[in-house]
């Protein structure tokens, strides 16, 4: 079982940058895959990154490519979102995901969720 932990969202001007943390409660090094997704009001859940166990893959969604990168650092039971450039668009609620096996945007094959940090930008 593991506790996902979001943190680093706020309120941001279009154009800046932001980073998103997310801290499991357990060592993230068994965890095969895990991920970003965001959730904007009225909008179903959109998966913007995943990546793997030791970082060799990882894909990042066409919305937010080349804007966005997605790390993890194992020792410190963490994974992160660095955003930047933020434009309107990108205001959503952003969630943490772990435990899917196989890599995927999919928010049905993650089996732990944090719950949420909210990220709003103005232009």
């Amino acid at each position: 079982q593991y506790h996902l932990v979001e943190s680093g969202g706020g309120s941001v001007q279009a154009g800046e940058s932001r980073r998103l943390s997310c801290t499991a409660s357990a060592v993230t090094y068994n965890i095969p895959f895990m991920g970003w997704f965001r959730q904007a009001p009225g909008k179903e859940r959109e998966g913007v990154a995943y990546i793997s166990r030791n970082g060799g893959i990882m894909a990042i969604a066409d919305s937010v490519k080349a804007r966005f990168t997605i790390s993890r650092d194992n020792a410190k039971n963490s994974l992160y979102l660095q955003m930047n450039n933020l434009k309107p668009e990108d205001t959503a609620m952003y969630y943490c995901a772990a435990g899917a096996i196989g890599g995927s945007l999919r928010a049905e094959m993650y089996r732990y969720w944090g719950q949420g940090t909210q990220v709003t930008v103005s232009s």
